[in-house]
């Protein structure tokens, strides 16, 4: 009995440094599949690399809300959205607008089902704290996941927030993120194991793993590149808080400076 190993990610964000530490994680334990949930861009300085590096090291990439959105935004009223559509290129713009919105895997007499966030839109969010409607509706055969059988299993991305559910034999995971992580700071990873073309008398397995990784770096990465909104960034990647809360709890660039 061969076990299949896959490594799944998701929520880059343009983190180049973030990026590469997780795939060397990765490699370092002999995984050569990757499947990443999307938002390869936004929110970060690199996004053109980090679509580079997805295109050459990633099996599958889905589609994201920011992938699907940022290439339209060519001119638009806000100077980091249109600095980080900007930072793109025409053919990583349309790498993006093509790719799928699922993608089905086979484990163990397992259906997994992966998307970005939702079973009904990329831009449909469910959060940790969610109702039951919600977690039915991740299982729920709609437009964007297509026809075919129920999953047991549903892993997606898109909140940033690493988690697992398990409710009447059905499995809900989120990946957490690797370039943007809003539940602690460091990079987020999920490892799922199984039989290809087994069934349910073989072993399944899922792990998360987290990677630490240079934020002060990738901090100065985006500072030299002039990218717009920076302590917003450096503060979420040095507290792990969303930057919506950041001017409530008094949170700033020089408050989170390391010391030294």
């Amino acid at each position: 009995m061969d076990l299949e190993r896959l490594a799944i990610l998701s929520d880059v964000h343009g983190n180049v440094t973030a990026y590469r530490s997780v795939l060397a994680d990765i490699a370092a334990r002999g995984i050569t599949t990757v499947l990443n949930l999307g938002d390869v861009v936004g929110k970060g300085p690199r996004g053109s690399e980090c679509v580079r590096i997805s295109r050459e090291r990633c099996t599958v990439t889905v589609r994201g809300n920011w992938d699907d959105s940022l290439p339209g935004k060519a001119g638009s009223s806000d100077h980091a959205v249109r600095w980080w559509h900007d930072e793109l290129t025409e053919d990583d713009r349309q790498w993006l607008r093509t790719l799928p919105l699922v993608h089905h895997v086979e484990l163990s007499g397992r259906r997994v089902r992966l998307f970005h966030a939702s079973a009904e839109s990329v831009h449909t969010r469910v959060h940790f704290q969610h109702t039951e409607e919600q977690f039915a509706g991740m299982f729920a055969t709609t437009e964007l996941t297509g026809d075919g059988p129920t999953p047991s299993v549903v892993g997606y991305g898109d909140i940033h927030d690493a988690y697992l559910e398990v409710s009447n034999g059905q499995t809900l995971f989120n990946v957490g993120s690797v370039g943007n992580s809003l539940d602690e700071s460091t990079a987020s990873y999920v490892i799922v194991e199984g039989v290809a073309g087994g069934d349910s008398t073989d072993p399944f397995g899922l792990q998360f793993v987290r990677v630490p990784y240079d934020i002060e770096a990738e901090i100065a990465a985006a500072a030299d590149l002039g990218m717009p909104g920076l302590e917003a960034y450096a503060v979420e990647l040095r507290t792990a808080v969303y930057r919506g809360l950041h001017d409530r709890l008094g949170l700033t660039l020089a408050g989170t400076a390391p010391a030294g």
